[in-house]
């Protein structure tokens, strides 16, 4: 008899709370009692992201349960972390998100992106990845994949009814596109704070725990370079190593581009309105430090800027006589909720861990055994990192590596972000499997792909991603992020 629900996950059910109730009850100490107890907890809670026995947001519930019942926190210190700032933040990329999708909007933008790249079959590609990175920048990887799988799809199908058939060429140009929206739906979401929940996680834990604040346009000048480079990366990869399609002409993709568009019609007012919150947030985003310097009175923060443009979306009418707003409230069962309760659950463990005195154990113990060579140990975490995210899932990773790589970078007396940004952007760099992230789970399931197919330009793409994190890590982040 078959069963939805795999075995390993009913063993992480079980060996769970089974992990934490003898790592409880162990009659002597490791670290601290206090501590002991969130170690114990975090067992808990990293068997169950692992194996996804429950939803990745139910596990990160526990946290509210358990630490004021073991006098870890008391309820109102830990549903501070569930309020935080940065979960407003991204509550608002969400809400955002959420009006590009209602009206049309990001199909519009995506299809225009792809009919100025051309119509040969590479530049088709080059277009497609474009337009998907772009997206990814401001909505969820698996809205932007979900979006653009239709119309690579019927790009597709001009190859299979043309006369020839579907040739060799044909085929590894359906593998290139298919992998291509894949890919730059998970790299283009490094470019910003909003763009992927990992990037989230970790401002979030490090403006919590040590009050550092990465600014919305700081992240973009590390972030956009390494997406655009990335994308230019993957492009390669895939037309010219892995997948050459050697095709002549694509004429008639052009022509699919432009019905996609008639059918859009000319932008509507409802576009133009929330088109034009959408770019005033960014600019906002963008030079919030400057306005804060020269406009005394007003003190912008990045998660202020983005309930500002969530508040607008509900609250300015596009059609005053009929009452209509962009977003009614009801539109918000859409939104991913669990996510952000996610963010809470992690800044929670992230919390009860460096106030017992984890974080400063972890630090110690590296310090003490003479690990000083920071190049090896972050290329290391960031090896670590990617291909355990193959696996599972990157927010829940992020959430559990933070602190860990917080206390190793406290023991090599390093800068913590210049050793935990690179491996959180590892983390969106899974190329490989298509459970690894939503975007590769997506087109593996449109039947063009096969898991060696997907996996053999993943390998490649998951080692060039090390060495050039590796670079990031020791050239650009301190550049961008030093004193």
């Amino acid at each position: 008899m078959q069963t939805n629900y795999p075995r390993y996950k009913k063993i992480g059910l079980l060996l769970g709370p089974i992990l934490f109730l003898i790592f409880y009850n162990l009659p002597y100490v490791f670290i601290n009692p206090e501590a002991d107890k969130v170690f114990s907890v975090a067992l808990w809670m990293v068997m169950w992201w692992i194996t996804e026995a429950v939803s990745i947001s139910v596990t990160a519930l526990i946290p509210l349960m358990i630490f004021p019942l073991l006098g870890i926190m008391d309820m109102k210190q830990v549903s501070a972390n569930y309020g935080s700032p940065i979960v407003f933040l991204f509550f608002g990329g969400f809400v955002m998100a959420l009006a590009l999708e209602k009206v049309g909007l990001h199909k519009r933008i995506a299809l225009n992106i792809i009919s100025i790249t051309g119509t040969s079959p590479n530049k088709v590609i080059l277009g497609f990845m474009m337009a998907t990175a772009f997206l990814s920048m401001w909505i969820s990887n698996t809205a932007t994949t979900v979006v653009m799988l239709p119309i690579a799809l019927s790009v597709i199908n001009l190859l299979r009814n043309d006369e020839d058939g579907f040739t060799k060429g044909d085929k590894n140009f359906a593998l290139s596109i298919m992998l291509g929206v894949a890919y730059a739906a998970n790299v283009g979401g490094i470019a910003t704070i909003i763009g992927t929940p990992p990037n989230t996680v970790m401002v979030g834990f490090m403006e919590q725990e040590y009050n550092v604040q990465i600014s919305f346009f700081k992240w973009m000048l590390m972030g956009v370079p390494f997406s655009v480079f990335m994308i230019g990366i993957v492009y390669f990869i895939l037309v010219k190593i892995i997948y050459p399609n050697q095709l002549k002409g694509l004429s008639d993709s052009k022509n699919i581009i432009k019905e996609e568009i008639t059918k859009l019609g000319p932008i509507r007012k409802i576009e133009k309105s929330v088109l034009w919150i959408f770019l005033i947030a960014i600019f906002l985003w963008v030079f919030r430090i400057y306005i804060n310097e020269y406009i005394s009175f007003i003190k912008l923060s990045d998660a202020g800027i983005s309930i500002l443009a969530a508040f607008a979306l509900f609250t300015i009418p596009f059609s005053l006589n009929d009452g209509k707003f962009i977003l009614e409230w009801n539109d918000t069962v859409k939104l991913p909720w669990g996510i952000l309760i996610l963010f809470g659950g992690g800044l929670s463990l992230a919390s009860g861990l460096s106030s017992t005195g984890v974080i400063d154990y972890i630090g110690n113990l590296v310090s003490s055994n003479g690990l000083s060579n920071i190049f090896m140990i972050s290329s290391l975490l960031i090896f670590i990192m990617l291909f355990m995210t193959e696996l599972m899932s990157n927010v829940a990773l992020v959430a559990i590596f933070a602190p860990v790589v917080a206390g190793i970078a406290i023991g090599l007396d390093s800068e913590i972000l210049f050793l935990l940004i690179p491996v959180v952007m590892a983390s969106s760099c899974a190329f490989m499997l298509p459970m690894a992230t939503p975007p590769n789970a997506i087109v593996f399931a449109s039947g063009y792909i096969k898991v060696h197919e997907m996996a053999k330009a993943g390998i490649f793409l998951n080692l060039i991603s090390v060495v050039i994190l590796i670079v990031f890590a020791n050239f650009v982040v301190p550049f961008v992020f030093g004193p």
